[in-house]
């Protein structure tokens, strides 16, 4: 059992399935009480009735009042998981504004919003700890989707910023960077997705372990595919032999498509 959370109150956006239903499932299983939220509505209900947990659906953007009160007028974690895919159009293609704003929203305002609404009690009482599922291409890109790589590097940077200005006031914060995981988002991205992630794809319950490895040694950059370390480090220090690298990649993806 991992101390930090027993007893803990926690919200897990996107949670109808994939991470966020592992997550929502570890935390549980480690004595926790935990809200489920996903749009889904019938997923977040399922997922909470198997846990004994307390299904909230609805706009991750929006629920963290609803979900403080059903937990007694506190949150304790908070699991920032649910996120979009969107392809946005390659240069000199028509540009899909739509797939921009909502992968914009999603994957970055709501992780912006529900801070902005938890921070104050946090910082009041001087403990509290948001968990932010990012991606690998956060840290480093995806190929094909634009919109997916640009705000999971707005993602990664807001939870930076969040660790740096709150950590001495009992804030913590964890960045989760997984590549491929065994979800439906990854089913849903095509032959890029085919090509990059799913050789070395993972399960949710994978990306759960490393969360709380994480957790008990208090860490920031949570790798459940330890080498993105090495990719990372490489893409610092060499960019130019990076993206040489990476646009072979790409070369590949479209010779296959």
């Amino acid at each position: 059992m991992v101390e930090a959370v027993q007893g803990a109150k926690v919200v897990v956006t996107g949670a109808g399935g994939g991470i966020g239903a592992a997550l929502a499932r570890r935390f549980a299983a480690q004595g926790a009480q935990v809200v489920v939220n996903d749009l889904d509505a019938e997923g977040a209900k399922a997922v909470a009735e198997e846990i004994g947990g307390i299904a909230v659906p609805g706009d991750a953007s929006t629920i963290v009042s609803e979900a403080r009160d059903a937990l007694g007028g506190t949150v304790d974690v908070y699991c920032a998981n649910a996120g979009v895919g969107r392809n946005g159009g390659e240069p000199g293609e028509p540009l899909d504004e739509a797939a921009w704003s909502l992968s914009w929203d999603v994957n970055v305002m709501a992780h912006v919003r529900a801070a902005h609404a938890l921070l104050p009690d946090w910082l009041e009482r001087g403990s509290g700890r948001f968990v932010s599922t990012v991606s690998a291409a956060g840290l480093l890109t995806m190929i094909g989707t634009a919109p997916y790589s640009v705000t999971k590097h707005g993602a990664y940077a807001f939870a930076e910023w969040l660790s740096l200005t709150y950590r001495h006031r009992g804030v913590k914060v964890h960045a989760i960077c997984p590549q491929g995981v065994r979800t439906g988002m990854l089913d849903a991205s095509g032959s890029a997705g085919e090509l990059v992630l799913k050789p070395n794809a993972i399960e949710p319950d994978d990306v759960a372990d490393a969360l709380f490895r994480g957790i008990e040694e208090d860490r920031f950059l949570i790798l459940p595919h330890p080498e993105v370390a090495e990719y990372y480090q490489a893409r610092a220090a060499e960019p130019e032999r990076w993206l040489k690298g990476m646009n072979r990649i790409q070369q590949q993806w479209e010779a296959t498509r």
